[in-house]
């Protein structure tokens, strides 16, 4: 019975897996990634420089030369081929990530191959399994390189040399040296940190202008990967630029937080490697990589989903309620799927956010200190009691989020609408007609009304001949965003955005001079309420 149901697991993930590489292949930008990578290495072999390569999506090769040197071989094969190879090889890496994971997960030998299909297809289904196969993304053969050696799972005398490859083609799983070595593992951060660099001085002698490109200046661009401040970036200094951290502040701000953050999952893993748990330890160093790393899309979060199975195979309630809540987080985009219910920006910012805050709570619990499943006897305790901890603790997080103004820049819903969209008469209802703005306009700076709805509100209004520059804060300390001023009529010029509240928003009009001349916030207020 048991053998029939993991076959017909591994049918489910067989056929989740054919249907996304289906859907992959059907879409009209896929793999740009890989592609990336096809054209910039191609551009290389023709004597061009690899880091002046942009793709046709604006996309270059951001990762160290050495990265180049094990990616050269994909330009021997026409593109449609390889494509079709990588999503293969993609699809490989998922089962032998699940291979070493559900082994920790199952409690008993007799579990072990049901963990491990389950395992392989939660990581199927996993917003960043999806994303390394859309995009034809290195990251998930990163991780599977790391974790094999952070497991110890490769000979004795071979460990560290997986992670000094991956951080050669990918700098993130550096943080594993320093694990080696709080973990009391010198050897192995030896030969990781030699591997590394014989990796870099061997790229250094084969493409030595290259080389000095990168480490000379192109590492540090971070403004080369995309915008920092969206969404997808889930690492801690995304979460910090879209919670409008000045630019002053940022830096120390954000490597203290690094620093407390990686600290306390460093000495969690250690203590989880002593309990004999060295694929729980790993795990929790990955995590750590996507908190510190100044970018963390979604196709690098795959540690949390592993993170996540790990935490459900573990003992007790309250870690497996975790575990579920981290998964369903990895699963979908909890902000697209609950915006119709978090009416408080606050909580609305709290399931955009929901991937990076969960990261950051398991490094600094670590799953629950060394408290996974073990074969040591326990007085049980009631359920009810565990079950009431868990809401009670759900609930106060929420009401934390639900009960916080809404973050300086952090506004999901924000969209400042552009000349392309005055025809719409959901965004522009004040006025639709030269006639209808010359008299819609009282001769104040700025003359708006609003509309609200269920979990934003939208403002439309015009200004005078004197405001040559609108911009409206979302909350105090917050950076400004300009919004655009429109002339589709003869007459005054018109303004719309949208804003998810208007509890502390504030227009600021400026002259030609580039002084405030109007300042209104009482009324968005007042509109809010």
């Amino acid at each position: 019975m048991r053998d029939r149901r993991v076959g017909l697991l591994w049918a489910a993930f067989a056929a989740v897996a054919l249907v996304s590489a289906v859907l992959v292949m059907r879409r009209e930008d896929r793999l740009s990634d890989l592609h990336i990578y096809y054209g910039a290495l191609t551009d290389l072999r023709a004597g061009r420089p690899l880091y002046a390569y942009v793709a046709e999506n604006g996309g270059p090769f951001t990762y160290p030369p050495f990265a180049a040197l094990v990616l050269g071989p994909i330009t021997l094969v026409p593109e449609p081929v390889l494509q079709i190879a990588w999503l293969l090889a993609t699809v490989a890496a998922v089962v032998a990530l699940a291979v070493p994971v559900g082994a920790a997960v199952a409690r008993t030998p007799s579990r072990r191959h049901t963990a491990v299909v389950v395992v392989a297809l939660v990581l199927m289904l996993s917003a960043p399994v999806q994303s390394n196969l859309r995009f034809g993304q290195v990251s998930i053969f990163v991780v599977l390189l790391a974790l094999l050696d952070g497991m110890e799972v490769v000979p004795p005398r071979l460990r560290g040399v997986l992670v000094g490859v991956a951080s050669a083609v990918k700098l993130t799983p550096l943080l594993f040296v320093v694990y080696f070595v709080v973990a009391g593992r010198y050897r192995d951060a030896a030969r990781a940190a030699g591997t590394f660099l014989a990796c870099a001085g061997l790229a250094a002698v084969v493409l030595p202008g290259e080389s000095w490109t990168y480490w000379t200046g192109t590492v540090l661009a971070t403004d080369r990967i995309g915008n920092l401040a969206s969404l997808g970036n889930q690492s801690l200094h995304g979460m910090l630029l879209r919670v409008g951290v000045d630019e002053a502040s940022l830096p120390l701000l954000w490597a203290g937080l690094v620093a407390v953050i990686c600290g306390v999952a460093l000495l969690r893993a250690r203590r989880l490697a002593a309990q004999g748990c060295p694929g729980h330890a790993a795990v929790l160093v990955g995590c750590a990589t996507v908190v510190a790393s100044p970018v963390s899309w979604t196709h690098h979060q795959v540690w949390p989903v592993l993170a996540a199975m790990l935490l459900i195979g573990a003992s007790g309630v309250a870690r497996r309620v975790a575990g579920v809540a981290l998964s369903a987080a990895m699963v979908v985009s909890l902000g697209a799927a609950l915006s119709a219910v978090s009416t408080r920006p606050g909580v609305q910012f709290l399931f955009e956010n929901a991937r990076a805050l969960g990261v950051a709570a398991l490094c600094l619990t670590g799953f629950g200190g060394v408290a996974v499943a073990t074969a040591r006897a326990r007085r049980p305790r009631p359920a009810g009691r565990a079950w009431l901890r868990v809401g009670v603790a759900a609930t106060a997080a929420v009401a934390f989020f639900a009960v916080q103004p809404l973050p300086a820049g952090a506004d999901p819903t924000f969209k400042a609408y552009a000349l392309e969209d005055v025809t719409n008469p959901r965004y522009f209802f004040v006025c639709r007609s030269a006639t209808e703005c010359a008299a819609y306009a009282t001769g104040a700076p700025v003359t708006f009304g609003t509309r609200t709805e269920k979990t934003k509100v939208r403002v439309n209004g015009v200004v005078s001949a004197r405001v040559t520059r609108l911009e409206y804060y979302s909350a105090p300390g917050g950076a400004p965003r300009v919004i655009p001023l429109l002339s589709p009529y003869a007459g005054p010029r018109v303004f719309s955005f949208r804003a998810a509240t208007m509890a502390h928003g504030r227009l600021v009009a400026y002259d030609a001079g580039g002084h405030p001349i109007a300042v209104v916030d009482d009324e968005l207020a007042a509109a809010f309420g």
